[in-house]
């Protein structure tokens, strides 16, 4: 047979042609699919609303409908899918036009995100979705842990966008890590909970959020007579700065509290690159108590924060309640009346 020196080059080049040809069709498909889809829920509450007697016709619309279909277009027209179509336009009703026609979302996401009920909320997890590829299980995960609602730290009704972003609106508290299957009850070292996190690492910077990059663990900071060991260092590109993590498996302690603010100077005289900003410094604990954060230099700091985390994924109304409990708590308003 005869040896065709680029055979190779052809074939990778073949390959990849016919990969983002397959990957455009598929996202065609799917947009196709949800435009029809919000089409048909619009067609639905349309004819809902032209009947005589609304309530009671509206009530056996979709099931007729669903039989009939169901003989020409099989289980994908289903009694349980008409509402989801249903449901899909009445919540984008207004721009629903817009939304659906955006092919980076499949309609396992839209089913997902019109389930939120706070419209701030299902902006935030459309534009995450799209703008971090998050698939399905991630996009799931998000709102069941309540995503948006732990990162409204400051008083603003929703994320600003700026050119400068603020710590605040990166961080969270409570971080919930129930993807290490480690036993609520403490029954572990410190150093079991790092090696838990570096292993399910992926999922930690799913949770720690945008712009989160993993540097090392057990990181040395020597000074002339000393060496000292950081738990997690990541660096920040959004932030541009290192974030050195220390994981607490008690509560917050003064000398935790401490121990933190002496790794952050020490980084920030020995590590820190000339085009970096400021070093943050988080612990990582099972419990605090708010007032000992309130009158600690963590006050005051702009580079030291003491988040809990949580070891199994609480109820919706239980997450709301800490959320609520910390609102409360949080920091003492400046003068300028903003909140720390």
């Amino acid at each position: 047979m005869t040896e065709f020196p680029s055979l190779s080059s052809l074939l990778n080049d073949v390959r990849a042609i016919l990969q983002e040809a397959r990957g455009q069709a598929y996202a065609a498909a799917n947009t196709a699919m949800v435009d029809a889809y919000w089409r048909i829920g619009r067609r639905i509450v349309e004819e809902e609303q032209g009947g005589a007697a609304r309530a009671e016709y509206g009530s056996q619309l979709i099931r007729h409908l669903a039989r009939a279909l169901g003989e020409e277009f099989g289980q994908g027209m289903s009694v349980a899918n008409l509402r989801n179509f249903r449901q899909f336009y009445l919540t984008f009703a207004d721009a629903g036009k817009h939304y659906a026609l955006r092919s980076e979302l499949s309609w396992t996401h839209w089913r997902l995100i019109m389930r939120v009920e706070d419209s701030q909320a299902r902006d935030y997890y459309i534009e995450e979705t799209v703008r971090q590829g998050w698939s399905s299980r991630v996009l799931a995960r998000a709102i069941e842990t309540r995503s948006y609602q732990r990162l409204l730290q400051a008083p603003e009704s929703d994320i600003p966008a700026r050119q400068k972003p603020n710590p605040l609106h990166l961080l969270k508290d409570p971080y919930i890590l129930e993807f290490l299957d480690l036993p609520d009850r403490g029954d572990f070292s410190e150093r079991q909970l790092e090696d838990a996190l570096v292993t399910r690492l992926r999922d930690f910077l799913m949770e720690l959020g945008k712009g989160f990059s993993f540097v090392g663990r057990q990181f040395r900071v020597s000074t002339e007579t000393t060496h000292f060991y950081i738990d997690l260092v990541f660096y920040n590109y959004l932030l541009k700065c290192f974030v050195l993590i220390d994981l607490k498996i008690g509560k917050l302690t003064h000398a935790d509290i401490g121990q933190m603010d002496m790794y952050v100077r020490m980084f920030d005289d020995l590590k820190r690159g000339e085009d970096d900003n400021p070093t943050l410094g988080i612990i990582l604990c099972a419990d605090k108590d708010e007032t000992l954060v309130r009158y600690s230099v963590l006050s005051e700091s702009q580079q030291l924060f003491a988040s809990k985390y949580r070891l199994v994924l609480p109820s919706e109304e239980e997450l709301q309640a800490e959320l609520e409990r910390r609102h409360i708590l949080d920091w003492p308003q400046s003068e300028g009346g903003e909140t720390r």
